[in-house]
């Protein structure tokens, strides 16, 4: 397995690479496996998000456990909202709650399919081959939004606001999902722990299916969707959601929306060059 993030210099410039021993070997991109030479220390680089999606594709019933427990059918086809490139912050940065908005805010541990090849149509054995690695989401929502107006159920606002979409630590490659567990904690105490050899429909068939739909590009990113023990955040509340072999993302929800919390990778800018470490 390999481990890669994604981080800023201290001149703003954006890296992204191979992390080994404390260092991170620079790429020119998720999409351009190809070393640039550049070796850099962790310690003078701030991580954000590992990827800057131009979109996150949200899946909603995909477990089993939980289709169970909702008395709902499994689907025949991945049913999904997008969350928009905006709604995108790394581990440690804050979810703001948004200025209108008092109502309850949801946290929903899931395990993210980072897309590495632009995908289009594609077949299983394409789908598989177009997945660059695996990551972490909160999937965070608005819930008191979703059926406000009894006439247009409103997912993706819901679930669409700057902050919203906690991706990371890393993205790792060569990940066995199939053996793995996603374990959330709120302020410690454990929420949600559920295996996701559990999903109905895998991450080959998530990609292939979704890819009929619509075009996923390199740095785009599948939500798998959720299982048992979604619950409420507090205001000032810190959630984890770990899965092991990939890492902690770690976010508090802020009590107030000022400041610009969202990742500043949103224009997709990479650096250009770096010094050797």
């Amino acid at each position: 397995m390999d481990t890669w993030m994604r981080l800023m210099a201290d001149d703003g410039s954006i890296v992204f690479g191979r992390v080994e021993d404390g260092y991170l070997h620079e790429y020119e991109g998720l999409d351009q496996a190809v070393p640039t030479g550049a070796v850099l220390s962790l310690r003078t680089l701030a991580p954000l998000a590992p990827c800057a999606p131009g979109k996150v594709v949200a899946l909603w019933n995909n477990f089993h456990a939980l289709a169970l427990k909702l008395e709902k059918a499994v689907p025949e086809h991945p049913l999904f909202l997008i969350k928009p490139a905006q709604s995108v912050i790394g581990s440690g940065m804050p979810i703001r709650r948004p200025a209108h908005y008092a109502g309850k805010i949801v946290f929903e541990g899931e395990l993210g399919i980072v897309i590495g090849k632009r995908c289009r149509n594609a077949s299983l054995a394409e789908a598989e081959d177009a997945i660059f690695g695996y990551t972490i989401v909160n999937d965070v929502t608005a819930a008191g939004l979703l059926a406000e107006n009894p006439h247009f159920p409103q997912w993706c606002r819901a679930k669409g606001f700057d902050t919203f979409c906690c991706l990371g630590p890393a993205i790792v490659s060569g990940f066995d999902w199939r053996s793995a567990r996603v374990v959330t904690r709120l302020d410690g105490v454990e929420r949600q722990n559920y295996p996701l050899d559990d999903m109905v429909f895998t991450p080959a068939q998530q990609v292939s299916l979704i890819s009929q739909d619509l075009t996923l590009e390199p740095g785009d990113v599948i939500a798998c969707g959720t299982s048992l023990g979604v619950g409420s955040i507090g205001d000032g509340a810190t959630v984890e959601v770990c899965i092991e072999g990939i890492g902690t993302l770690s976010n508090a929800l802020g009590s107030r929306p000022d400041g610009d919390a969202h990742d500043p990778a949103g224009a997709g800018r990479e650096r250009q060059s770096a010094t050797v470490a």
